[in-house]
């Protein structure tokens, strides 16, 4: 089965059933580069290799079999491991401060081409064909086991540090597919909606009837209201975006092995930076750069000598508030998608747990776990909704007193 963290964290491959895409790697030449990358024996091979060049460039380096014992203890620890030797050498308390001198002064450039060639693409394909060192047959079954049912996504413009994280260069994630998927459906749909509107004749089919409701609801009870009725209808497609991108991308997290963009602060952040850049753009257009921060003040009756003290600090405030309340309309749409699905997590680990330690309950707690998780799902796909709905009146909320006298 998907793993359910997936759910809520980016990552750098599909998944699906091991069933429907088994692995059989016979040796380990035919495992993928960047698996390869993170194999103990590769990294133990690389980490030689690289002490090698790095005593050249530092010749104050410790003894090498000390310092590739420190390394392979600091790999046990969970925060470090898979980490490459040279990581470890960057933050080695011995090694930080030439780090941060000479290397970047003299020897920046030498340290990088060391780097590559100890384990780079080269180095993998050298250590691939290197007969010398072989893999056990429960090593390379536990690596098929695992990669079974993944999908790597090809990374033409960067590297990959794992399958979570970049190395460099600019990497593809599951998130930035499954939003450029997600703007293409909207974009077919709403063209298709489009050319049906165009002779202004009345609504034919669930389809059209079902998006043109929602697009009358968010022009009549969301941009109208909260930007008025003179400004708001040009307002209307930003919202509309904003709305079926977010509700597109909340829904995603309800199919397996998905996944919702929404819940990574990247993607709420950037949408609420959309919704920012329209408040601080319209308001500067309507009333110019300096009066669009002036409007930030209430308008209130003040002796001078008050006003001189007061408003200053009032203008702090507003300018502080209006960064803050953008950051927490991202945070609350994260927080909200990320939510269920923790609670679903939860739920099934709960029920595992008790399967394995009173395995006499389980015909029990699997019902039970069963009926929670399907709630908790029909709670989540109610919650995608109403999270794509608040984000979407709170930006026009926003928008509507960025172009209004205060």
């Amino acid at each position: 089965m998907a793993s359910a963290i997936l759910h809520i964290k980016d990552s750098y491959y599909f998944e699906v059933p091991k069933g429907l895409l088994p692995r059989h790697y016979p040796t380990k030449a035919d495992f993928p580069t960047l698996w390869v990358q993170l194999d103990p024996q590769f990294q133990a091979w690389e980490a030689e290799r690289l002490y090698d060049e790095f005593a050249k460039l530092n010749p104050s380096v410790g003894p090498k079999d000390d310092l590739l014992h420190e390394y392979e203890v600091w790999t046990h620890d969970h925060k470090n491991h898979g980490k490459p030797f040279d990581r470890f050498l960057e933050q080695h308390e011995s090694y930080a401060t030439w780090f941060a001198t000479t290397a970047k002064l003299s020897v920046g450039a030498q340290w990088a081409t060391a780097k590559e060639w100890a384990g780079g693409h080269d180095a993998v394909v050298s250590f691939k064909k290197d007969t010398t060192i072989e893999w056990s047959s429960e090593t390379k079954d536990a690596y098929n086991n695992h990669l079974s049912g993944k999908i790597l996504i090809p990374q033409p413009f960067g590297e990959l540090r794992n399958f979570y994280e970049p190395e460099s260069g600019f990497t593809i994630s599951k998130f930035m597919i499954i939003e450029v998927v997600i703007a293409f459906i909207l974009w077919g749909v709403f063209a298709w909606l489009g050319r049906q509107t165009e002779d202004g004749g009345r609504p034919k089919g669930g389809l059209w009837n079902l998006l043109e409701v929602f697009v009358v609801y968010i022009r009549d009870q969301i941009a109208r209201p909260a930007i008025g009725s003179h400004d708001g209808d040009r307002f209307v497609p930003l919202l509309l975006t904003l709305f079926f991108f977010i509700l597109g991308c909340n829904l995603f997290g309800m199919l397996p092995w998905m996944g919702a963009p929404t819940g990574a602060w990247g993607v709420t952040f950037a949408l609420a930076c959309v919704t920012f850049g329209t408040v601080i753009v319209c308001g500067m257009r309507k009333f110019g750069v300096v009066g669009f921060f002036l409007n930030q003040i209430p308008s209130m009756e003040l002796p001078l000598v008050l006003a001189i003290f007061l408003k200053p600090m009032i203008l702090a405030i507003e300018i502080l508030g209006l960064l803050i309340k953008h950051v927490v309309l991202s945070i609350r749409l994260l927080a909200n998608m990320v939510a269920g699905h923790i609670v679903l997590l939860s739920i099934m680990m709960m029920a595992f747990s008790i399967e394995g330690a009173m395995s006499d309950y389980w015909g029990v707690v699997a019902p039970i776990s069963l009926i929670g998780a399907v709630l908790i799902s029909c709670l989540e796909l109610f919650v995608a909704f109403l999270q794509a709905y608040v984000f979407t009146f709170l930006s026009a909320l926003f928008i509507g007193a960025a172009i209004h006298h205060h």
